[in-house]
């Protein structure tokens, strides 16, 4: 009996990649949510990197410009290296390693993050490289003679090119270069495993980082639901159980990421003040852990294709 994960190829046998197994590994990516230490770095790295942006938001209305400058940089720093600790204790879980000490991860991640950032660099110089090809190929084509029918050369090339460069980018590059070195690649091993995948799982991945967008997507979606929906019911009761007389949605503005000054409008009672502001702070809260949700659900599912694609490539080179 031939077994279905084989095919004949040219006298040989070739494993087939087992899509249903990959797709399942995806979806599974949803139980991100019951992770509690990933979930509690990321919404401390998201409220550190929130309160250091306001700082900076306050430093530039005061017209400090270099501590808003300063501000703005340690919001970037905290959020970036907060999100990489997540993606680490992400990996741990794809990759069955064993549980690290938030303490740990974090620092690990103040070692290795900046590779992210260096592979991305190799890989912006050579995306420049191809950039700089294409603009001289048009500059050839503007040559009188020779120009119009090296145009009619030119055009399928730099379509193809730049079509399939848009979707490596998006599919390979952008996902997946920080699993790969949550993995533990370095930052020139990092653009050599990312430039292998392009050439042998660009399909694969184009249709997994698909899918774990929708379900993102749905994850996001059911997040904002149940924030609205308790958010209304909260400021309706709010509102008849404290005897204030004002719009639900300043109740619920902090839900939405609104402070109260953007959502204050005439003829609020003072003694309605306080509650709106102790709100808006609860109801950052609440967004804060809406937008975590599907940040991990997408850490998870980018650790799982990438050791999903990797194992393939690596049996597919035995």
């Amino acid at each position: 009996m031939v077994d279905p994960t084989f095919h004949v190829t040219s006298g040989s046998f070739v494993n087939r990649f087992d899509w249903w197994r990959a797709l399942v590994r995806v979806l599974a990516s949803v139980e991100a949510v019951r992770d509690g230490r990933a979930m509690y770095v990321l919404l401390a790295s998201f409220a550190g990197g929130g309160l250091a942006l306001a700082c900076a938001r306050a430093s530039l209305g005061r017209g400090e410009l270099y501590w808003a400058i300063g501000q703005g940089a340690g919001a970037l720093f905290v959020a970036f290296y907060g999100s990489n600790a997540a993606g680490l204790l992400m990996m741990d879980r794809a990759l069955g390693r064993p549980d690290r000490e938030v303490i740990d991860v974090c620092e690990d991640a103040l070692g290795i993050a900046h590779r992210v950032l260096a592979s991305l660099l190799m890989v912006l110089i050579v995306a420049s490289v191809v950039a700089a090809g294409v603009v001289g190929l048009f500059w050839l084509c503007g040559l009188a003679v020779i120009g119009p029918w090296l145009y009619a050369l030119v055009v399928p090339l730099t379509v193809v090119v730049l079509g399939l460069g848009l979707v490596a980018g998006a599919t390979v590059i952008a996902p997946l270069a920080g699993p790969t070195v949550w993995a533990g690649a370095s930052s020139l091993e990092s653009p050599r495993i990312l430039w292998r995948l392009v050439r042998e799982q660009l399909l694969q991945a184009a249709v997994l980082v698909a899918g774990l967008s929708v379900i993102t997507a749905l994850v996001g979606a059911a997040a904002s639901a149940v924030v609205f929906a308790g958010g209304r019911i909260m400021a309706e009761l709010s509102i008849w159980l404290l005897g204030v007389d004002v719009a639900p949605e300043l109740f619920m503005a902090g839900l939405f990421g609104h402070s109260l000054n953007g959502a204050a409008v005439p003829g609020v009672p003072p003694e309605a003040i306080p509650y709106l502001s102790a709100a808006t702070v609860g109801g950052g809260a609440v967004f804060a852990l809406g937008l975590v949700l599907p940040t991990l659900v997408y850490l998870r599912g980018v650790c799982e294709i990438y050791v999903t694609l990797r194992t393939r490539m690596d049996e597919s080179a035995r």
